[in-house]
């Protein structure tokens, strides 16, 4: 069977160093993983039976530089993309990295990734500067994207520091840290960010903007009657309802959760054909993610859609050859 995995992370160290970016403690223990885009990441996709990772840069920090500086460091991002996609073909496929404090150069940023490198969409990381992307202001990017006829996959971020502050405050460090993001924070936070995306009538207005998010949804599978019971008698002039739109524009990875109970919550709100296999590498194991995706209770036809089916008919990924190994 073959196995694409979508949330795939890098970071070169360099130009961790050069930029002067800080990835925080738990982020930074990956550099080693995160800068690997040969030997090392390859063997384990190999051992896990990974066929093709998805890359895309752990870039929040990038999205937080100013305008000028985020746009050259996404421009050297891509283009190591682009070098290890085209140094190992068959293995790797990528995401545009985008200066998101610079919508109209990361608008223009997307189109040459997508045009001249071959990139599959674009990978944004939660809010920039307090701009949601239901901002009027990141609209340039979005129907770029819907033009171009590739994904936005949102991925969580840090939160800001007021939201730090507020919910985060008095705890340990290393808990804090935690709990803002891994544990809870940028899961509640990022399915938020997609709700606002809803009812401001983003995709109203962009009907054919594809969105990916990971981590099983993000809670939004679990959360969607109520959902669908509150909010969608509020949003007025829609053509479709809140758990419609969510349906018809939402796409979910696995990442990071490879457990039966949300996997089932998942499909029993979305539906097989809307689920992707993801590991979240380098933090979480290609191979448990890829051993549960084989023992899942599903039938042969839905695993095969989650493991590659249903990347290949969104990003239209295709080989020529299937690997043995």
């Amino acid at each position: 069977m073959r196995v694409i995995a979508l949330e795939e992370h890098m970071f070169p160290r360099d130009v961790i160093e050069s930029a002067g970016l800080d990835f925080g403690r738990r982020a930074s223990a990956r550099i080693p993983q995160l800068d690997d885009l040969d030997e090392g990441r390859l063997q384990a996709m190999d051992d896990a039976g990974v066929d093709v990772q998805v890359l895309s840069a752990l870039a929040w920090t990038v999205q937080d530089l100013a305008p000028a500086e985020s746009a050259d460091v996404s421009r050297t991002l891509n283009e190591r993309l682009a070098t290890a996609v085209a140094r190992h073909p068959d293995r790797f496929r990528a995401f545009a990295t985008l200066p998101m404090s610079d919508p109209l150069a990361a608008r223009d940023e997307l189109v040459r990734c997508v045009e001249e490198l071959g990139f599959l969409g674009a990978m944004i990381h939660g809010q920039t500067h307090g701009v949601f992307l239901d901002d009027p202001s990141v609209r340039p990017i979005l129907a770029t994207a819907e033009h171009l006829g590739v994904p936005i996959y949102l991925h969580p971020a840090p939160p800001p520091p007021a939201v730090r502050a507020t919910y985060y405050s008095g705890l340990d460090a290393d808990v804090a840290e935690c709990l803002s993001t891994s544990g809870w924070g940028w899961h509640s936070e990022c399915a938020m960010h997609v709700l606002r995306m809803v009812v401001a009538g983003v995709f109203e207005e962009l009907p054919g903007l594809e969105l990916i998010v990971g981590h099983m949804g993000e809670g939004l599978p679990f959360h969607l009657e109520r959902i669908e019971d509150m909010l969608t008698p509020v949003v007025k002039r829609h053509s479709l309802t809140v758990a419609e739109t969510l349906r018809r524009n939402l796409w979910l990875t696995t990442s990071g959760y490879d457990h039966d109970a949300p996997l089932q919550c998942a499909l029993s709100a979305f539906g097989v054909e809307r689920i992707l296999f993801s590991v979240d590498h380098p933090f979480a194991s290609s191979s448990r993610a890829t051993a549960r995706l084989r023992s899942a209770p599903l039938t042969e036809h839905d695993r095969a859609l989650i493991a590659h089916g249903n990347a290949e008919a969104l990003l239209g990924i295709r080989s020529p050859q299937r690997r043995t190994a």
